[in-house]
């Protein structure tokens, strides 16, 4: 199993920063990519941006390109999601998650962190 817990969210100004935090525990090497998702209220799950566990490519929605910088610390087992310039459409609860292997759903959910933008 894999266990997976964020923090780092918070309430911001629209314009700042925040950085969130994924840290990844338990069955690792069993990690493809790690990718964080959001769900505002009353809306679906959306994908924001991902890594593959090695690192070499990332990915973004198109709402948060040129905003958001995913990456990881491969001694801390940790993926990070910089954000900056945060607009108050970016409030949502932030997850992230695992992909055991290419073509395949994202599991092992953390439980979520917060991040409010406020205008």
């Amino acid at each position: 199993q894999v266990q997976l817990v964020e923090s780092g969210g918070g309430l911001v100004q629209a314009g700042g920063s925040l950085r969130l935090s994924c840290a990844a525990s338990g069955r690792t090497f069993s990690i493809y990519a790690v990718a964080w998702f959001r769900q505002a209220p009353g809306k679906e799950r959306e994908f924001v941006a991902g890594l593959t566990w090695n690192g070499d490519t990332t990915y973004y929605a198109d709402s948060v390109k040129g905003r958001f910088t995913v990456s990881r610390d491969n001694a801390k087992n940790t993926v990070y999601l910089q954000m900056n310039s945060l607009k108050p459409e970016d409030t949502a609860l932030y997850y992230c998650a695992r992909q055991e292997r290419v073509n395949v759903n994202f599991d092992s959910w953390g439980q979520g962190t917060q991040v409010t933008v406020s205008s």
